[in-house]
């Protein structure tokens, strides 16, 4: 990637090179940027989980300290950048899901089948998503959810990663997760976006997940010891639950949030702040 970005960076000569989550691609862009003194912006910046163990949280540290903008999405991730010595060219513009989120929903709600197809009624069902390597890769972890979900008094409905997929029929659990998850295959954003809206709780290991829960006001338990967006937890909207069985088939039972929620991400205005900032 990094001699890939470099030839088109060359090409181009770019005023700055926009970089955006915590993927390989993202350090791979501000780091071809960087070395060819070329300016980064980074979007969704200053977020951390405190656990170096996630390649993830490698990025994020990375690229926030060879940006020289910096988006970010809470106030928090303000204050970690602080904590870290980052203090100029930083600016909290709200977070972009929030924009995304705002515009897809009601075209979702429209041309999502997806309910009818399943056969689902609103609110009657948990929606589980599971793809993170520490869950998957990890038989004893990946067992202990399978058996929570299992023994829900639920019907719990299963988009399931191709990884996920694959370790379950290795490790002998696919019969199991079959028994009371609604297996399905990978589903697009509108799809997705009506399963969460309609969901009665969510179940993930997702960062983005996580957020579009507090978004559209479904309650979260996050099957992960730490998360990155901590103001969700802060809130009351989600709970880690690890990869308990015991807290996970709890909280699916008994978990309950808040009445109200605040706008912590913003107010869906995020893509026009940072386009202003830029040619600022």
């Amino acid at each position: 990637m990094l001699i890939e970005i470099e030839k088109v960076l060359l090409k181009e000569k770019p005023d700055i090179v926009l970089v955006y989550g915590d993927t390989n691609s993202t350090l791979a862009g501000a780091l071809a940027a960087s070395k060819l003194h070329i300016k980064v912006a980074h979007v969704e910046a200053g977020l951390r989980s405190f656990d170096r163990a996630m390649p993830e949280e490698i990025n994020r540290v990375i690229t926030d300290h060879i940006s020289n903008i910096l988006f970010c999405p809470t106030d928090t991730a303000v204050m970690n950048l602080k904590n870290e010595g980052i203090t100029e060219g930083v600016y909290n513009v709200g977070d972009v899901m929030v924009d995304a989120l705002q515009y897809n929903k009601k075209i979702a709600e429209s041309k999502s089948t997806i309910l009818q197809d399943l056969n689902l009624n609103p609110k009657d069902f948990l929606l589980a998503t599971v793809h993170r390597a520490s869950n998957t890769d990890n038989k004893e972890n990946l067992t202990s959810i399978v058996e929570a979900f299992s023994d829900a008094e639920a019907t719990i409905v299963f988009p399931i990663h191709p990884r996920t997929r694959k370790c379950l029929k290795e490790y002998d659990l696919w019969e199991k997760i079959l028994k009371n998850t609604k297996v399905i295959h990978p589903v697009g954003y509108l799809d997705m976006l009506k399963l969460e809206s309609n969901a009665r709780k969510i179940l993930t290991d997702s960062g983005g997940v996580q957020k579009e829960a507090y978004m559209l006001g479904v309650p979260c338990i996050t099957l992960r010891d730490n998360t990155e967006w901590v103001e969700t937890v802060e809130e009351g909207w989600n709970i880690l639950a690890g990869v308990n069985y015991e807290k996970i088939k709890k909280l699916i039972k008994e978990f309950e949030i808040p009445k109200k929620s605040r706008k912590i991400f913003g107010n869906g205005k995020a893509a026009i702040k940072i386009s202003e900032l830029l040619e600022r």
